[in-house]
């Protein structure tokens, strides 16, 4: 009786936040170890189910950067990085497109149905509804043209209104496409910042395999706003990988998103702790609106 009397005391410790977000819309940025372990790819997916089950809207835009990478070695080709964006040549970006979609989206899709959920996979392809123009980005102050990596210049957020006001779950992969049809790689993180801005997001919630940002102690910083997030870029606090992820964090508070969050996705149902607890697990940056 007392084990159940504290399932009770949970429950009810999640009802302000349940109350305070039903109806709101969670975009989840899948990646990193929570994509590649069994038992935290279950975790996610239950977490991102219970979500839409009890009165939230979540959309989920997925990574792939490792099964990119293995698929590109079995090739021969050696990937390149430069400012954190992989170097995309016409392979590079043919295979990007080959595994974001045909394997990772619809693995995703599928173990989000098998789990009671109502998932459907799409990428910005379809009715190019990611639209991009090439990104180019600066090396010792000069401009360095890295293939087909997309700058985002549009989301259709009328094709998502569809799937994530109803009972679907949609699963995006960050491939975008310019007027003329070619295909681009885009940095997930940059996807899903620009998803949640575009439909308004009340959380833009990023599953990464560090605790979240910190500082030049290594201390975890649990809460900042996006002029921290400024100085720490530019004192070399945040660098490499980290930099596009935080840039599109900042983006998406600046057009409107409520909060961002950077969180442990190691961590069994971070996206509950992270939602329904009062702490938080991570790193959460505020918007004006927060």
């Amino acid at each position: 009786m007392e084990t159940l009397i504290k399932k009770a005391e949970i429950l009810i410790e999640a009802l302000p936040y349940i109350q305070k977000f039903s109806g709101k819309t969670v975009v989840v940025k899948y990646g990193g170890n929570a994509m590649i372990n069994e038992d935290l790819k279950n975790s996610v997916i239950e977490d991102i189910i219970l979500l839409k089950f009890i009165g939230l809207n979540p959309i989920v835009v997925h990574g792939g950067g490792p099964d990119i990478s293995k698929a590109l070695n079995e090739k021969g080709v050696k990937s390149q990085f430069i400012n954190g964006l992989r170097v995309t040549d016409e392979e590079t970006v043919k295979v990007a497109q080959e595994v974001l979609i045909g394997k990772t989206n619809k693995e995703i899709v599928a173990l989000i149905n098998k789990h009671g959920g109502r998932a459907v996979g799409i990428s910005g392809i379809d009715a190019s509804f990611i639209e991009c123009e090439k990104q180019k980005t600066t090396v010792d102050g000069e401009e360095v043209d890295i293939g087909y990596v997309g700058k985002i210049t549009k989301i259709k957020r009328e094709v998502l209104d569809l799937l994530y006001k109803d009972q679907w779950i949609p699963v995006i992969a960050p491939i975008g496409t310019d007027s003329e049809g070619n295909s681009y790689n885009v940095n997930a993180d940059t996807v899903a910042a620009a998803v949640a801005a575009a439909v308004e997001a009340e959380k833009l919630i990023l599953l990464t395999d560090v605790e979240g940002i910190k500082d030049k102690n290594g201390e975890i910083v649990y809460e900042a706003v996006p002029a921290d997030i400024d100085r720490m870029i530019e004192d070399g606090t945040i660098s490499g990988g980290m930099i596009p992820k935080v840039q599109g964090c900042v983006d998406a508070l600046n057009d409107g998103v409520t909060g961002v969050h950077i969180i442990d996705g190691r961590i069994s149902h971070c996206l509950l702790l992270e939602i329904f607890t009062k702490t938080g697990i991570g790193t959460l940056i505020k918007g004006s609106k927060y």
